[in-house]
């Protein structure tokens, strides 16, 4: 172990966009549960090539003790990394910020409309960026993944002109899902927000989950609940006001 520079990752003031790891020259940084991770000190260099790509400034050089960056370990582990990609053959984008191309309104009716209304991605709340262009002023849909499948009509009814979040509040980390959406919302002046889930109790975990991100983004605002049953149908619309 020596006294050193070597990089720190606020947790808190990062959101997941991913930019770290792709300025990272030695492959010394990786998202692990929607959070950059210095993965091994042997990797980092100290210099900080990384730190200019982050938006959110979680990124700075502290002195410590810390184990030798090692040249030669970097470069396997490149290597190493190289050789996945290649047996994979596949670049995933999925950490890639998109906005895509609505359907006009004179192209499609709510009416037998089975155009995809989808306008980002990606869609996966452990994935978005709360910087992301099409968040900003948007009309917010905070969704449960089962939604989707269950109700036919979900693209026409529900997330035709909204930006859009998906996630499962019984199966994922609801901490972080609470810390990611308060981002979004404290960052990006949003029009509206509404929630979807399911009518089964694990699933209205996603309203508690939208309670407390608004409290922890500091704002007071109200928001659409909507609760929609097995079979695909609305069942109940309410309005929240979180203070």
């Amino acid at each position: 172990m020596a006294l050193r520079n070597i990089i720190k990752i606020d947790e808190e003031k990062c959101n997941g966009c991913g930019k770290c790891v792709a300025a990272c020259a030695e492959g010394a940084i990786k998202l692990i549960n929607g959070k950059a991770k210095l993965i091994s000190e042997t990797y980092c260099d100290g210099l900080g090539a990384c730190i200019g790509h982050c938006p959110m400034d979680a990124i700075t050089i502290e002195q410590r003790e810390a184990a030798e960056f090692d040249e030669e370990a970097t470069k396997q582990h490149l290597a190493k990394q190289k050789e996945i990609s290649q047996k994979l053959n596949f670049a995933c984008p999925g950490m890639m910020t998109k906005t895509l191309n609505r359907p006009s309104a004179k192209n499609s009716s709510s009416t037998g409309d089975t155009s995809s209304h989808l306008g980002q991605w990606p869609v996966q709340l452990k994935l978005v960026s709360a910087n992301a262009p099409y968040f900003a002023g948007s009309d917010l849909l905070l969704t449960a993944d089962c939604v989707p499948f269950a109700m036919g009509d979900f693209h026409s009814k529900l997330l035709k002109d909204h930006s859009v979040a998906v996630g499962c509040p019984k199966l994922d980390d609801k901490q972080f899902y609470i810390e990611k959406l308060a981002d979004i919302i404290r960052t990006n002046n949003l029009n509206s927000l509404t929630v979807v889930h399911m009518e089964v109790p694990c699933c209205s975990g996603l309203t508690q989950i939208a309670q407390q991100a608004i409290k922890q983004s500091g704002l007071q605002m109200s928001f659409e609940d909507v609760t929609i049953t097995l079979s695909g149908e609305l069942k109940q619309r309410q309005s929240i006001e979180v203070k």
